[in-house]
């Protein structure tokens, strides 16, 4: 494989980016009192012309595979991954969960979810969205985006090199857009039980998030095919016989969302309603009106790990990427990348 030719044309754009902080602005931050003492301060970033890897992404929009450095690459995780308006703090605590993540499955040799595994990951929300170097360059830098390229560029270069990690493993930094106010245990929505992924409280998102709360209006027949439902299982009005208690919640996670629901009689975890419905969390709430279902969902996402709006509230108080990244993941340390791919090189 070879690498795009575009990725030299965003090499030297990223070069010049760097070179230009003035552009980048960063809006008003409102200091508060200091966390108590977390993990160790983050390493300094590596060296640049460190030896870098590698990593392979499968673009499929093209079914084309696209090889660039690492630190690239989460240059363009970051432009998909997260607005480039969002505080730096809480960019560079982006590219540090986008960076262990990688870098885990490059210790580990994981290219599960790729088609004939002929990549590492995919540029989809399989792994992490990832913008390519064509894209970048025709829809970022010939559409008047260098200042917010610049400041994507600037988050992954001041974190260069550092990652997460736990009893000396780089961690699973699973990351989701909005909580509810809370984010989950690993085992509300996964099987395995993660010790650094764990429930903690993230009250920023409502205030800030837009996609906090979503209405969405499912017609009665729909909502019974997808959940497998009798024609009787939902009632037709909101007067109607059963209409409060056709949906009764049987238990709750920790962080909040449910974890048990019983539906016209048959019993579905949160996760499973979720998906089979299409909504955006396993918290809601819901009613009849008109012959259809009406179910507003809270929260934006699966749950586990860290909230980008809550990264971003926590940084428009003042907070680092290193006090961000010790509340969403418990108990974690940074390394750096060639510590942990020493042997891969």
């Amino acid at each position: 494989m070879r690498v795009h030719p575009a990725l030299w044309a965003v090499a030297v754009l990223l070069a010049l980016a760097l070179a230009l902080p003035l552009l980048v602005v960063d809006p008003g931050n409102h200091k508060q009192a200091p966390l108590p003492p977390g993990p160790a301060p983050l390493p300094s970033a590596e060296p640049s012309g460190a030896d870098e890897p590698v990593v392979s992404v499968y673009l499929s929009a093209t079914d084309t595979v696209e090889e660039l450095p690492l630190e690239t690459y989460l240059v363009g995780v970051l432009a998909a991954e997260m607005p480039a308006e969002f505080q730096l703090e809480a960019l560079k605590a982006q590219a540090i969960a986008a960076r262990t993540y990688i870098v885990q499955r490059l210790a580990s040799g994981d290219r599960s979810g790729v088609p004939d595994e002929r990549a590492l990951v995919t540029d989809t929300v399989s792994h992490q969205a990832y913008i390519s170097s064509e894209r970048l360059t025709k829809e970022w830098a010939g559409a008047g985006k260098e200042a917010e390229l610049a400041k994507l560029a600037r988050a992954v270069k001041e974190t260069e090199g550092v990652v997460m990690t736990y009893e000396g493993k780089p961690i699973t930094a699973s990351f989701f857009s909005t909580s509810n106010g809370y984010t989950e245990n690993s085992e509300d929505y996964w099987k395995n039980e993660i010790p650094y992924l764990r429930s903690v409280a993230s009250p920023w998102d409502r205030e800030i998030s837009p996609k906090y709360e979503d209405t969405v209006t499912i017609p009665r027949s729909e909502f019974l095919s997808k959940l497998g439902l009798s024609e009787g299982a939902v009632p037709v009005a909101a007067g109607g016989e059963g209409a409060s208690s056709f949906i009764k919640i049987l238990s709750y996670t920790q962080g909040k969302r449910i974890e048990n629901v019983r539906i016209g009689g048959k019993t579905f975890t949160g996760r499973e309603v979720r998906e089979r419905l299409g909504l955006r969390s396993s918290q809601f709430s819901w009613k009849v009106e008109d012959g259809n279902v009406v179910i507003t969902t809270y929260g934006y996402g699966h749950g586990v790990g860290m909230s980008q709006y809550g990264a971003e509230g926590m940084a428009r108080e003042g907070r680092t990427a290193e006090e961000i990244l010790a509340h969403y993941y418990t108990g974690i340390s940074f390394d750096k990348t060639s510590n942990l791919l020493s042997s891969k090189k």
